[in-house]
């Protein structure tokens, strides 16, 4: 009598041939596929979460801070101003004066501030990118390096940024700066004025340069980090860039990248502006940046030296990308103070 096997015994009896051969059943790979796929889905899932919760708790954080304190973020020898560059704008600005005034600085008010501005120490205006506002952690890196260096540092946030009021335009933003440097210039005497721009900032800094050439007057040494070519062509090209898939993938991503100036038609042409520009220039760029290229660094440095007809108004300084500084971490270099110094001091010479 013929013994009926069932479609599971059927199925064991293949197995313990596929094993006594050393194949796999090829329902067991499939289960192990379906495993391995379903344990990246919740890595991928997992991931996406934590880069939006921390962006969202990053976003609570900096709308906590009160920007009429920066004492609270350790800016101890800085005060916050309000300035009326139009009718219906006020623009927030930090001014931290060189470390070596710490001490005299505390509890100062500001008349102090601004009188200080003319003991003859040179002076930055910092410019920073799109995204947050003055109290950014590589913001205050940089500030805390020009101060240490013995500079004083007036760190501003563009209408419509931070605490400060408007509607953010391109013509806007260089009207803010504007009004800051003639500010500046009202009070320091002969002391150095320079503009230091980093990302969006650097498009907001090479045109405002223009801009007070145009008034027969200009900044005495112009950085720029993370510069772009133009604000147009960066955000096109955006997603072509390494890396920069991660901004995109994320909840929120974008939102915490463009937001104010999100859907605003910006130039801010850098490579045209340097064709103009004869005022000394050191451009900063990570080789790994991951929202600039470091070839648009090249490019600027090609047209600005062409420009300035110089090898020495005209510097490029690299930064290896194996460090992984990315855009916004060039703070973080040792070799960074020293840079400026020497940058600052050719324009003494």
């Amino acid at each position: 009598m013929k013994k009926r096997i069932n479609k599971s015994e059927r199925k064991f009896q293949s197995a313990e041939r596929l094993q006594q051969s050393g194949q796999k059943p090829k329902h067991l790979n499939v289960r192990a596929r379906s495993q391995w796929q379903w344990t990246w889905s919740k890595m991928g899932l997992s991931l996406s979460i934590l880069s939006a919760t921390i962006l969202f708790f990053l976003h609570l954080f900096s709308d906590s801070i009160d920007l009429s304190r920066p004492s609270d973020v350790g800016l101890n020898h800085t005060i916050n101003y309000y300035l009326k560059p139009e009718e219906g704008v006020k623009v927030g600005v930090w001014h931290t004066v060189p470390e070596h005034r710490w001490k005299e600085a505390q509890g100062k008010d500001l008349d102090w501030y601004e009188k200080a501005l003319g003991d003859g120490s040179p002076i930055f205006i910092y410019l920073h990118g799109n995204r947050g506002n003055r109290s950014a952690p590589h913001r205050i890196g940089v500030v805390n390096i020009l101060s240490a260096a013995g500079y004083h540092v007036l760190a501003l946030d563009y209408r419509g940024f931070g605490d400060s009021t408007g509607e953010p335009t391109e013509d806007g933003l260089c009207t803010d700066v504007l009004y800051l440097y003639h500010w500046i210039k009202a009070r320091s005497g002969n002391s150095l004025v320079c503009v230091w721009g980093h990302s969006l900032g650097s498009g907001v800094a090479s045109t405002t340069a223009v801009k007070l050439l145009e008034q027969g007057k200009q900044f005495d040494g112009i950085i720029l980090e993370g510069a772009f070519l133009n604000a147009r062509m960066e955000t096109n090209n955006l997603t072509e860039h390494p890396f920069t898939w991660f901004y995109w993938k994320f909840p929120y991503i974008q939102y915490f990248l463009f937001n104010p100036l999100k859907n605003k038609d910006l130039n801010l042409p850098t490579n045209e502006n340097l064709q103009k520009i004869q005022t000394p220039l050191m451009l900063l760029h990570a080789e790994d940046d991951h929202l600039v290229p470091f070839a648009s660094a090249q490019e600027n440095y090609r047209i600005a030296k062409k420009a300035q007809n110089s090898d020495e108004r005209v510097k490029l300084v690299r930064f290896d990308g194996s460090v992984g500084y990315l855009h916004n971490g060039l703070y973080k270099d040792p070799g960074l103070p020293n840079i400026i110094r020497e940058f600052v001091q050719s324009l003494m010479a």
